[in-house]
């Protein structure tokens, strides 16, 4: 929820995919605007409480990934920053998470199409219920928030750039303040694919998707030479998540990538033998709560990576 008003509300069929900085404005502000933007989720809409696992089979991967704006800001210029203070969200009540072939850390593993519906509650935010016993704790935030690159054309929303993007960064939530460096004239900003939980990962390709109204205040650091993006949380940013503990499977190795996927591919297995999961269901259900992290990077030749699995999802 936000409690700051906006001064301007960008509706829904203000959106775009992909990056293109010759995309005509939705809106111009002067820095210190506070806006109400209303974002489509990731599969912009295809995907619905009615869907089935049919539906991913047909996704249109033209429209995945819209955002809402572009917002021209005055006085933005090329060195500039962007500060954008996230104010809130209005989540709507309905998610979805999938399992897209070709996708994700382990799409090697996980080839055929999956898909799991949610519904929660809007208002209290209340853990997500995710089959008989399963509780996903929600934490609303904005996956891909950016600003138009320098480069002409129009650019696939589906990599992060140093401009910002498809960041997918879970604690870029209500309070968290975000500096994208700035490379075109009036910023040209842009948000959207809306999630109400996702993992340090994201490791299935997909959190718990959804459709929400997110509040944004932008304002404007001149000549700050940014190299990349940077943000400040205003506390803690598992609270969510701690209070039972973690269960932890790791992956020890030469190869960062090949430690993570080794660390997610035992996750599925112990929550499978410990939960009785279908594997794909246990892939989709860490996507949207456990954490990639490394653990150690200087032991050379091997490095840790640790993946944290909530245990208040089952307790």
């Amino acid at each position: 929820m936000c409690n700051k008003c906006p001064e301007y509300t960008i509706h829904g069929r203000h959106h775009h995919f992909g990056w293109d900085n010759s995309f005509v404005p939705a809106e111009t502000v002067t820095p210190g605007a506070t806006l109400e933007f209303h974002c489509h989720d990731s599969s912009a809409g295809q995907l619905t409480k009615s869907s089935t696992v049919k539906d991913v089979e047909t996704l249109d991967f033209g429209k995945i990934n819209p955002v809402s704006g572009p917002i021209y800001v005055e006085g933005a210029d090329p060195g500039d920053a962007l500060k954008i203070t996230v104010e809130g969200f209005t989540p709507s009540g309905f998610g979805w998470t999938a399992n897209i072939p070709g996708f994700g850390l382990l799409a090697d593993q996980f080839t055929d199409p999956a898909l799991t519906i949610w519904d929660y509650d809007p208002d209290t935010l209340a853990p997500a219920l995710f089959g008989k016993h399963g509780r996903v704790p929600l934490k609303p935030f904005a996956g891909t928030i950016g600003c138009a690159p320098a480069e002409p054309g129009l650019h696939s929303i589906v990599p992060p750039r140093r401009v910002g993007g498809n960041l997918d960064i879970r604690d870029l939530a209500a309070g968290t303040t975000l500096y994208l460096p700035v490379e075109v004239a009036g910023a040209l900003f842009s948000i959207g694919d809306t999630h109400a939980a996702q993992g340090d990962g994201e490791v299935c390709g997909t959190a718990i998707e959804s459709p929400m109204n997110a509040t944004i205040t932008l304002d404007l650091i001149k000549d700050a030479q940014l190299r990349m993006p940077r943000f400040t949380t205003p506390g803690p940013v598992t609270n969510h998540l701690d209070a039972k503990g973690y269960e932890v499977t790791t992956g020890i190795g030469p190869d960062l990538m090949a430690g993570a996927r080794d660390a997610v591919s035992q996750m599925v297995d112990l929550l499978c033998a410990t939960q009785g999961l279908a594997a794909e269901d246990a892939y989709m259900l860490v996507s949207t709560c456990g954490d990639l992290r490394i653990s150690e990077i200087v032991d050379m030749p091997n490095w840790v990576v640790s993946f944290y699995f909530p245990r208040c999802v089952f307790e």
